[in-house]
């Protein structure tokens, strides 16, 4: 059977994985569909921690059914990963939260009124800008709406669910990548 399959770093442990995948698979909507059309089989599997979704997807490598095996993980910096074709491999920027901040509409649907828009930062380039000032900004933003500060496990797989790809497809150039792979 020939499939994708998704690796995700994320999610914590317990319910939080599944809450993520369900975003995951939201904003990924799209190439699931395209997938889909192909009969492909679709999966998408939040490990947890960076070391176990690396273990999760070395195991998986060529035994997922002659598709796509990927791996997704916040770069957090310069990544070397040997032996894996770079089809396989995708990074989120430097964190996931780049993603979230490209769709500021989604942002503001999501946290409603007290939300600040001005804080986000205007970079076309979201790629270009530090995961600590995105975070940094991200909360900033988020401060005094009834939500809350943006918290990564409370808030995350929601707003994923709600971005629109092309809007981060736009201002973030690895997940136009991750979609031209999902969808080739």
């Amino acid at each position: 059977m020939t499939g994708v399959a998704i690796y995700m770093e994320g999610g914590g442990k317990g319910a939080g994985r599944a809450a993520l995948r369900r975003g995951m698979d939201r904003f990924l909507k799209p190439a699931k569909d395209r997938a889909q059309q192909k009969s492909w089989h679709w999966k998408i599997v939040c490990c947890g921690s960076r070391d176990e979704t690396w273990k999760m997807f070395r195991d998986a490598v060529g035994r997922d059914g002659g598709g796509k095996t990927i791996l997704l993980v916040d770069s957090e910096g310069p990544v070397n990963v040997t032996g894996i074709g770079d089809d396989a491999v995708h990074l989120m920027v430097q964190s996931m939260e780049a993603w979230i901040v490209a769709d500021g509409r989604a942002l503001a649907e999501y946290y409603g009124q007290k939300f600040q828009p001005s804080a986000l930062p205007k970079t076309a380039n979201l790629e270009s800008v530090s995961p600590k000032n995105i975070l940094s900004a991200l909360k900033r933003a988020t401060r005094n709406t009834k939500k809350g500060e943006y918290h990564k496990i409370r808030h995350a797989s929601e707003l994923l669910a709600r971005l629109d790809p092309q809007q981060v497809k736009k201002r973030c150039p690895s997940c136009r990548r991750l979609f031209e792979a999902l969808e080739s």
